[in-house]
C-alpha cells in the first residue's frame, strides 16, 4: 500500500472514531451535546435582519433540490471542459455519497430537532443527526477545491478556491444552527462525516489512479485530472 493511501485510510478511521464519540454524545445528551441548548441560544440572541439575509441564502444552497442541480451542472461543464469522465464520475459519485450517508445515519441515530419556535423559515420534521446541508454541502464545496487542485491555474487561484470552500462550508453549518434547524452538534458531525468520506473517496480515487490509465488521457492536454 502506498504510502498516501496509508494516511488516507487512517484519517477516515479517525473521522469514523470521531463520528461514533459525537453519536453517542448526542444520543446521551451528554459531553459535547450537552452544550447544544446554550450554544443555540446564544445565535438566537445574537440574530439581526442582515445575518439572518445571509443565513437563509447560504442554506437555500445546501437544499437536495438545488445541491443535486449543481452537481449535474458542474459535472457536465467539468466533462465538456476536459474531455474525461473521471472527474465528473467522481463529483457525481461523491455527492450520491453523501446522500446515503446523510439518510443512514439520520435513521440510524434518530435525534429530534431544536423546537419548532425558534426555526427562521418552514419547519422541517425530519431527523437532526447530522446536519444534511453540513455534509452535502461541505463534500460538495471540498470535491470542486480537491478537483481545482488538478487543473492548470495557478497556485493562488487554487489556495484561494480552497479557502473559499472552507469558508462555504462553515457559514452553511453555522447556519443552521442560526436558523434553528440543528443543534451544533449535529452540524459538527455532518462536517467531520463530510472530512471522513472525501478522505475515503480520496483513497480511492488514488489508488484507482495508481493501479490503471483513464482512457480518455491525452498527453497533450496540459492538466491532469483525478
Amino acid at each position: 500500500m502506498v504510502p498516501r493511501a496509508a494516511v488516507g485510510l487512517l484519517l477516515t478511521a479517525l473521522g469514523t472514531f470521531a463520528f461514533v464519540v459525537q453519536a453517542d454524545s448526542a444520543v446521551e445528551g451528554d459531553g459535547l451535546a450537552a452544550f447544544d441548548p446554550r450554544l443555540t441560544a446564544n445565535f438566537v440572541a445574537h440574530r439581526t435582519d442582515v445575518l439572518s439575509f445571509f443565513a437563509r441564502a447560504i442554506t437555500f444552497v445546501g437544499q437536495v433540490p438545488v445541491l443535486t442541480a449543481l452537481t449535474v451542472v458542474v459535472a457536465a461543464l467539468i466533462r465538456l471542459r476536459t474531455h474525461r469522465w473521471r472527474p465528473a464520475v467522481v463529483l457525481a459519485a461523491g455527492m450520491a455519497g453523501a446522500a446515503i450517508l446523510t439518510y443512514v445515519l439520520k435513521v440510524l441515530i434518530g435525534r429530534h430537532r431544536p423546537d419548532a419556535h425558534l426555526v427562521i423559515g418552514t419547519i422541517d420534521t425530519g431527523f437532526s443527526f447530522p446536519s444534511g446541508h453540513s455534509l452535502s454541502g461541505t463534500v460538495f464545496f471540498g470535491l470542486l477545491a480537491g478537483l481545482l487542485w488538478y487543473t492548470a491555474v495557478t497556485r493562488a487561484v487554487k489556495i484561494a478556491g480552497t479557502a473559499l470552500a472552507v469558508v462555504l462550508s462553515i457559514a452553511m453549518g453555522l447556519s443552521r444552527v442560526y436558523l434553528g434547524y440543528h443543534w451544533a452538534t449535529d452540524v459538527l458531525a455532518g462536517w467531520t462525516v463530510a472530512v471522513t468520506w472525501l478522505c475515503l473517496l480520496a483513497t480511492v480515487v488514488h489508488l484507482l489512479s495508481s493501479s490503471r490509465v483513464d482512457p480518455g488521457d491525452s498527453r497533450g492536454r496540459g492538466a491532469s485530472t483525478p
